[in-house]
């Protein structure tokens, strides 16, 4: 058979491309040989005594509230304030017409004097029949009924008085004055208007310093904290952030916890008490609170990346003596910055790979490069989110 030119550079090309790629396959199989074990970093757990603060969403209310209503009836006259303001304690906010009230103070005072005339009359009848009965010049019956009338008319002064005290509080009751001291909402009934004896709402009062933050917990929670012999007392501390806010920047204490669980949602009522020097914190507001829910302890600390998970645990790898990659299962708990807290599982002197941990598999050799794990700076949350906030977090104590 004969072959054309063509042909032969054809079979020359490919003959030369054959031996390009032995050549370079067998290259490859001898440099994999020559490569030793994966490298990776590795460290000891990070030791540090750590607080657990367990997350709630709550919102903001007065300690002090009141709906501001006459105690007289009438029409309004007057308005003293400007909606919104800060009022205080005792300051005039409406009058109510008083010449009513001035009019029936002013019966009640003639009352009383009518009331002081008919006893002094009757005191000086029974000072003249006991004279006459001292010389058997009056009859004993005749003294009786003078006393009788002395008394009578004691007891008409005494309700005389009792009806002008009255009749000064009815006119009393026309200076509609602030209950407590706190935020004024806008007034409800316009001066010419018609109000009511304890049913019309003029306005409404709120304190603003302190505020009560109002929050659920949960069965399972109360129990943990009973068990512990924390997040339960009074004067436990907590920490608020507001919708707005990437961090927990307002301060309170735990004041009250309700007596019961609510058997239909399985939770508990607590409550906060928080101070507001400035008023920025406003009744109705929402927010998340922090409280703490452990007393110190020491923790073991490793970054969250460190962590593997699957469906049924969470496990991090440790390197033996040898260089041998082990799983270890462990019990995690709640972040500490990027740091996860590992309740059990580890122990101080584990090497556990921080790095490179995918080049890691349990049983094989690797080549271990000491890092060391540290607490990362602080640094603002991330913007709030429509996500519900995790269950638990922790800090260092001391922070």
């Amino acid at each position: 058979m004969k072959f054309t030119i063509s042909q032969k550079l054809i079979a020359a090309a490919a003959l030369g491309a054959l031996l390009t790629l032995s050549a370079c396959g067998g290259g490859a199989d001898s440099g994999q040989q020559q490569m030793g074990p994966p490298p990776v970093t590795v460290a000891t757990p990070l030791k540090q005594d750590v607080v657990d603060w367990d997350e709630y969403v709550g919102r903001f209310e007065a300690i002090e509230t009141v709906d501001v209503r006459p105690r007289a009836s009438g029409y309004l006259q007057g308005v003293y304030f400007r909606d919104g303001q800060f009022v205080r304690k005792g300051q005039l906010l409406f009058t109510v017409d008083p010449r009513p009230a001035r009019a029936a103070l002013s019966q009640a005072i003639a009352q009383l004097a009518q009331a002081q005339a008919t006893l002094a009359n009757a005191r000086t009848e029974l000072a003249r029949s006991t004279t006459l009965a001292a010389s058997n010049a009056a009859s004993k019956e005749e003294v009786e009924a003078r006393t009788a009338a002395v008394r009578s008319g004691e007891a008409g002064v005494a309700a005389a008085q009792a009806n002008v005290r009255a009749r000064q509080l009815d006119l009393g009751f026309t200076r509609v004055t602030a209950p407590i001291s706190g935020r004024i909402s806008e007034r409800k009934v316009d001066p010419g208007n018609s109000v009511a004896a304890d049913q019309t709402v003029l306005t409404t009062i709120v304190s603003v310093s302190p505020l009560h933050f109002v929050f659920q917990g949960s069965e399972a929670l109360l129990l943990k904290y009973q068990r512990q012999d924390a997040g339960t007392q009074n004067g436990t501390p907590v920490r608020i952030k507001l919708s707005d806010e990437s961090d927990y920047n307002h301060s309170g204490v735990l004041d009250f916890v309700d007596n019961a669980v609510d058997a239909t949602a399985g939770t508990i009522r607590a409550r906060a008490i928080v101070p507001n020097p400035n008023g920025f914190l406003k009744p109705g507001m929402f927010g998340n609170l922090r409280l703490e829910g452990s007393r110190p302890y020491p923790a073991l600390l490793v970054p969250d990346t460190a962590i593997v998970a699957d469906a049924a645990r969470q496990t991090v790898y440790v390197v033996g003596k040898d260089g041998t990659v082990a799983a270890r299962p462990v019990q995690t708990g709640p972040l500490v910055g990027g740091l996860r807290v590992i309740r059990s599982g580890i122990n101080a002197n584990d090497h556990v790979i921080i790095g490179g941990i995918q080049r890691a598999r349990p049983g094989q050799k690797v080549t271990p490069q000491t890092g060391r794990i540290t607490q990362p700076a602080a640094t603002p949350a991330a913007p709030p989110s429509s996500n519900a906030p995790p269950a638990a977090t922790a800090q260092p104590v001391g922070r």
